[in-house]
C-alpha cells in the first residue's frame, strides 16, 4: 500500500495507472499535475486524481510513489523539475516507450538520486489519447518491461515489479539497449510505416476514393495510424538510430519481393510470403502479446 501517488501527466497513461491503483487499493490518495489545467481539472472530477497539483513538483511533495507519463520529450524537464524532493524512499518511474533516452535524461537531472528511478514501458495503449479515455484495465493482463541500470536501488526495483504484478501485467527486465532495439522491430516501425502509407494513400489524386473501398484487412493494418501524432514523432525521433536501422532492413526485404514481382518469379514469391505466413502463424500461437 502506497500513501500517495505523484501523478505528472494525468492522459490516458497516467490515468489509467491512478484509476487501476486505486481499484487495487495500492494508494490512499493521488495528487495530480498535468501542463494543462482544464486535463488536472478534468481528471479530478472524475475521480482519477484527488488532488490537482500547481506543478510537477508540488505533485511529487510528500508522494511515496511518482508516475511521470508526459511524452518521452519531456521526460528531462519534468526530472529536473522535481529533482529537489526526490528520495531514496520513493518509487519513480515513467511508461515512455523508449528507454535509453528517458534513463540518459534521468542520469543528467537527477543525479544522485538516479537510483530511485525505475524505467518503465507497459506494453499497452489505445489509438485514442487524454484522460477522458482513462481505463483501470488498461494494463491488466499486459506485459510491462523494466530496464533498470546498475545505480538502479533493489528494494525499489522490488517495487516496481511488486506494483505491476498487483496491476495484473507481466513483468520482465531487460538492458535498456536491448529493449530500444526489440521496439524499433515491432512497434516503432510499424507506425512509421502505417503513417507512411496512409500518407501515400490520401496524397494521390484518387486517394479518397481508394480508402473508401478499403475492407477490415486495410482497417486493422493502419489502425495505429490514427495514434497521437505528438507522441509518435517524439518516439520516432527519440529512437532514431535503432528505428532507421530496421527501415534499412524492411526496404531490402521489400526490395526483394519488388524484384520477385518484376520478374514474375511466382515460386520465390510464394517462398517469401509462406515464411512470413508461418513466421505470423506461430507468433500468434506462442506470444505473450496481443497478436
Amino acid at each position: 500500500m502506497f500513501e500517495q501517488l505523484g501523478l505528472i501527466g494525468c492522459g490516458l497513461m497516467g490515468g489509467s495507472f491512478a484509476l487501476a491503483l486505486k481499484r487495487a487499493g495500492l494508494v490512499k490518495r493521488v495528487v495530480g499535475y498535468s501542463k494543462s489545467p482544464s486535463t488536472t481539472e478534468r481528471a479530478r472530477l472524475m475521480g482519477v486524481i484527488d488532488v490537482e497539483a500547481p506543478s510537477a513538483l508540488l505533485a511529487v511533495s510528500g508522494a511515496d510513489i511518482v508516475l511521470i507519463a508526459v511524452p518521452v520529450a519531456a521526460t528531462e524537464a519534468t526530472f529536473k523539475a522535481i529533482k529537489h524532493l526526490v528520495t531514496p524512499n520513493m518509487l519513480v518511474m515513467d511508461v515512455g516507450s523508449t528507454k535509453r533516452d528517458v534513463i540518459d535524461a534521468g542520469r543528467r537531472a537527477l543525479r544522485e538520486q538516479i537510483g530511485s528511478f525505475v524505467p518503465a514501458h507497459p506494453i499497452t495503449g489505445k489509438e485514442v489519447s487524454g484522460v477522458d479515455n482513462a481505463d483501470p484495465d488498461l494494463y491488466t493482463g499486459r506485459q510491462v518491461i523494466l530496464t533498470p541500470i546498475e545505480r538502479t536501488l533493489t528494494v525499489q526495483l522490488q517495487k516496481a515489479v511488486d506494483v505491476w504484478t498487483a496491476l495484473g501485467c507481466r513483468v520482465l527486465k531487460m538492458a535498456p539497449e536491448q529493449h530500444d532495439a526489440a521496439f524499433a522491430a515491432v512497434s516503432h516501425l510499424p507506425h512509421l510505416i502505417a503513417f507512411a502509407l496512409m500518407n501515400a494513400i490520401s496524397g494521390q489524386p484518387q486517394g479518397k476514393d481508394y480508402l473508401s473501398l478499403a475492407g477490415p484487412g486495410f482497417r486493422d493494418f493502419t489502425r495505429i495510424a490514427a495514434s497521437d501524432p505528438k507522441i509518435w514523432r517524439d518516439i520516432l525521433i527519440s529512437n532514431r538510430e535503432e528505428l532507421l536501422a530496421q527501415s534499412k532492413i524492411f526496404q531490402r526485404n521489400l526490395h526483394a519481393l519488388e524484384l520477385m514481382i518484376s520478374s514474375g518469379n511466382t515460386e520465390a514469391i510464394e517462398g517469401l510470403l509462406e515464411q512470413a505466413s508461418i513466421t505470423r502463424s506461430s507468433w500468434s500461437m506462442t506470444s505473450r502479446h496481443n497478436p
